[in-house]
């Protein structure tokens, strides 16, 4: 993996921007995090594993999900379900089971080779319903599904330092690599406050994938979709003391913010800024169904009523979606549409739209 990033490195005159370095670093087929063979996905490190999803934690999760995704597909008088990063199929096999014959196809768009094999063993029950794309067809009919996607996007890194911008990119170091900024006339979508030296992201591959997948809707017949991720709005985003920004790493579940080290051994993320997801669906023509926390979404969705009648071992393990300490509150959930002439029942209460 390394010696592939130093020879783009050299082609490149000696420099790439981070957003370069990241999709390499994820993405590079048959080298990169998410193109290996790596476990990646698990409960624990013993595993071999670097994290855990909230499907992975309990399948409360994907069976409340689905009573929001049942409303939207009867809302857009849909019967296909797009997943796209499907993981383990954890997410896809929990939908299904709930949905029955509300779903008539279930479509996975992954990057990871690998995974797909897994989906594959995972989904075996519902194989005649589940196909997979490597590509995006020119249109998408259906309600649309992505946990913990948006998050793992290459991002641009823009660092202000004595009140100048720069865009942090990756540099060779001998065998390793290095940051080097070079003055840019990037700039964060809102003014940072202060004078003092500022590290943040901005997302232009996540806004381009949700006007893509705008236009797609759009020329379809019409569907929904909703994104689960770890975020801010804009406003919390860049706030003045957010000042060293937001990319982390995480290998066997631990978390660390150095992605110039064991480039390929480990999943690379930024928030997500919903703000600018919102904006790109709307520039795009989509309709902002909501915004909220995981938290609220899911106890809009039933999550409670579920937990009441699950064994204790279970509850607890639902809780964690829920707790604000944990995913309830750093996960958010952001509702796109094609029509808003519906409610959708994730964002009755607690919606946040406002704020974005």
């Amino acid at each position: 993996m390394n010696l592939r990033i130093h020879q783009a490195i050299a082609q490149a005159g000696g420099w790439i921007g981070f957003d370069r370095f990241m999709a390499m670093a994820l993405y590079e087929p048959g080298l990169g995090y998410y193109t290996n063979a790596l476990q990646k996905f698990g409960a624990m490190p013993s595993s071999g594993s670097d994290f855990v999803t909230a499907p992975g934690l309990t399948p409360m999760f994907g069976h409340t999900l689905a009573v929001q995704v049942k409303q939207a597909l009867q809302a857009t008088g849909t019967h296909e379900v797009w997943e796209f990063g499907a993981g383990t199929g954890a997410l896809a096999l929990q939908l299904l089971d709930s949905l029955g014959d509300a779903v008539t196809r279930y479509t996975i768009i992954d990057l990871s080779g690998t995974l797909r094999a897994r989906q594959a063993d995972t989904l075996a029950a519902h194989a005649h319903k589940v196909r997979w794309l490597d590509v995006w067809p020119e249109a998408i009919e259906g309600v649309v599904v992505g946990n913990e996607v948006l998050d793992a996007m290459p991002v641009q890194l823009l660092q202000r330092t004595g009140g100048v911008w720069h865009e942090r990119g990756v540099v060779s170091a001998g065998d390793a690599f290095a940051w080097e900024d070079r003055p840019t006339d990037l700039r964060p979508p809102m003014a940072i406050e202060g004078e003092h030296d500022y590290l943040t992201e901005i997302h232009p591959q996540g806004e381009a994938f949700i006007a893509s997948l705008a236009e797609r809707l759009k020329a379809g017949r019409g569907g929904a979709a909703f994104f689960l991720d770890y975020g801010f709005p804009e406003g919390e985003y860049f706030h003045p003391q957010r000042h060293m920004g937001t990319v982390m790493c995480h290998q066997l579940h631990q978390a660390d913010a150095d992605p110039l080290v064991a480039v390929g051994q480990k999943d690379i993320t930024a928030h997500v800024n919903f703000t600018g997801v919102a904006l790109a669906a709307q520039n795009a023509g989509l309709h902002v169904l909501g915004y909220t926390s995981q938290a609220w979404f899911l106890l809009n969705l039933g999550l409670a009523e579920r937990m009441a009648e699950a064994s204790l071992a279970e509850r607890s393990q639902a809780q964690r979606l829920v707790n604000e300490h944990e995913m309830g509150e750093l996960f958010k959930v952001v509702g796109l549409a094609t029509s808003d002439a519906w409610m959708a029942q994730g964002f009755e209460r607690g919606d946040r739209s406002h704020r974005l």
